[in-house]
């Protein structure tokens, strides 16, 4: 859920912080008084579009910050954010955006920088904001089958991922036939230069890890007069008259004469002794080391030569002998493929037939159990707009085949939503629906049934309301409520049957401050909010009727809500 939201500079907002609490909070207020302006902060908290004119007059950033808590461990945004490097600490999601006056946009996850597009994928996870003139998810005719498989849910995921393993092999096939329909001419320079860079590296005999080799032995060489003297002075360090071997040996004859006498110093003695004879073959192989070193330009000249041919090849083929090596195997199997193009076409042939049959029978097994599942959700739709009283409406999934029998990573299935809100009219596309007052209410169907299943931890409804009064109203008021009770909703509204059912009641206001407009946010409670209550039921002037009216309002929705849970 949304638990703090802070705004600066933003509008007519100077600044502001609002604590949000779980279940519904409604957000009411005179027309005018910035409870769309919060809305639209939100909206660019989940990567929304900016813009410059989102400003406050007179400062040169926008800011705004979100805190999101989850108790559920297993939510997917926190898989989403583990693979992009974000985790969370403790169910805590932080999201804030800067908006400056240079039309640049700085957003941040978790305190770490992230880009737009990623903002929007993991606020889109957190936030669904839905307005009476916004087109959202569900009007979107391109998701209708992403939420049908969701509403199918576990007997539906393992068919899609058997059939997406299936498509990818099958469309990975595809592009391989597609690839031997160009033109000869451009396989047969294909095959030429192909040809060319396997002879070129076949040629240079590379083996794995032999260009550090060589770059070892290279410096040996480069440095060959400093090794050879300083293994000489160590060598007569060593072994020469009177030099280290001649004192140890000294130090190790004393030693043994006191050990002899005192047990103490025996293992001293063994010690220095070790360290004697040690010493003694150091120097002889020091010795045969110096015999053997023979400084030989030519082969200095050998390893700079090969090292330029790989440095060339690595140019050309790969940043690595390792790489270079691993190009040849691809391209080699290239190769091969074009040049016996005709037995791989007719092999290939044979196999994407067997998988289009394939994919067939999966999609077909997914267009069933989708039906199956499009049936169970016009029954539980056509409930919730009972419920909405709109008993005489009707919904129903619509399938259609991809055209040309084509596949796609979604099966064959063409899926949109199809509702008639009245008795006698034909089902026409959901998209399609005009009037303010039933979209509303066939929104907020949709929303009750899919917001168990779309895992957004905030919804936030701005002004759907609109249109609807009496008994429609009473009954949208319910249904928002119902749709709190397992997600967090945040909804504007200018129906007091809605405001009577919130958990939360913030009262928006709009003031001058030092000559400057500003907005405000009052939660309000006790008397403030029967006042409220009030005024929205009667408009400007707030009566001893109105005011009976309304706690007759707050008593019936507490004691609706009591019932919901």
């Amino acid at each position: 859920m949304l638990r703090e939201l802070d705004i600066r500079n933003f509008a007519i907002i100077d600044t502001l912080s609002v604590s949000f609490s779980e279940g519904l909070t409604v957000l009411t207020g005179e027309t005018g008084a910035g409870k769309s302006i919060i809305i639209d902060a939100v909206h660019l908290l989940a990567g929304g579009r900016g813009s410059q004119e989102f400003i406050r007059h007179g400062s040169n950033k926008a800011e705004i910050e979100g805190l999101f808590t989850l108790d559920n461990e297993k939510h997917p945004v926190f898989r989403k954010l583990e693979e992009l490097g974000l985790p969370s600490s403790e169910g805590d999601i932080v999201l804030r955006r800067e908006l400056n006056d240079k039309g640049k946009n700085v957003c941040r996850i978790n305190g770490k920088l992230v880009t737009i597009s990623i903002l929007r994928e993991i606020g889109g996870v957190l936030i669904d904001i839905h307005g009476q003139h916004e087109t959202q998810e569900l009007m979107d005719e391109k998701q209708h089958l992403h939420l049908l498989d969701q509403f199918a849910g576990g007997s539906l995921s393992k068919a899609r991922e058997s059939y997406a393993h299936t498509f990818e092999k099958y469309s990975r096939l595809k592009r391989e036939f597609a690839s031997y329909n160009e033109n000869e001419q451009q396989i047969a320079q294909r095959i030429d230069l192909l040809t060319f860079q396997l002879r070129e590296i076949s040629a240079a005999e590379l083996v794995a890890g032999e260009e550090e080799e060589l770059m070892q032995e290279r410096k040996k060489l480069q440095n060959f007069n400093k090794i050879y003297e300083s293994v000489s002075a160590a060598h007569e360090a060593i072994q020469g008259e009177s030099k280290g071997l001649d004192w140890v040996g000294s130090a190790m004859s004393e030693l043994e004469h006191a050990a002899s006498v005192d047990e103490q110093l025996v293992a001293h003695s063994e010690t220095l002794s070790g360290a004697f004879y040690q010493i003694q073959d150091v120097s002889v192989e020091i010795k045969r080391i110096i015999d053997d070193m023979e400084f030989d330009p030519e082969r200095l000249n050998q390893i700079e030569q090969r090292l330029a041919l790989i440095q060339s090849l690595k140019r050309k083929y790969g940043a690595s002998v390792e790489d270079i090596l691993l190009y040849h195997e691809t391209q080699a199997d290239e190769l091969d493929k074009l040049l016996n193009r005709d037995k791989r076409l007719q092999l290939d042939q044979e196999k994407l037939k067997e998988l289009t049959e394939d994919l067939r029978i999966e999609a077909e097994e997914l267009t069933m159990l989708r039906k199956k599942a499009a049936k169970k959700l016009g029954q539980a739709i056509m409930e919730q707009l009972q419920e909405l009283h709109m008993g005489k409406a009707s919904f129903e999934v619509n399938f259609d085949a991809l055209p040309n029998n084509k596949f796609d990573r979604n099966g064959r299935d063409a899926i949109s939503f199809y509702i008639s809100t009245n008795l006698g009219e034909p089902l026409k596309p959901l998209t399609k629906v005009a009037s303010g007052g039933e979209l509303s209410r066939m929104m907020l169907a949709l929303k009750t049934i899919f917001s168990k299943h779309q895992g957004v931890t905030s919804l936030i409804f701005d002004e759907v309301d609109t249109g609807v009064s009496g008994r429609v109203a009473q009954a949208i008021a319910e249904k928002i409520a119902a749709i709190s009770v397992h997600s967090q909703v945040l909804c504007i509204s200018h129906l007091p049957q809605v405001a009577a059912m919130a958990d939360q009641h913030l009262f928006i206001e709009k003031r001058v401050e030092k000559q400057r407009t500003i907005t405000a946010v009052h939660e309000l409670s006790g008397q403030e909010r029967t006042e409220e209550m009030s005024r929205m039921l009667s408009g400007a002037e707030i009566t001893e009727l109105t005011l009976q009216h309304a706690e007759e309002l707050l008593t019936l929705a507490h004691d609706r809500k009591l019932t919901m849970k």
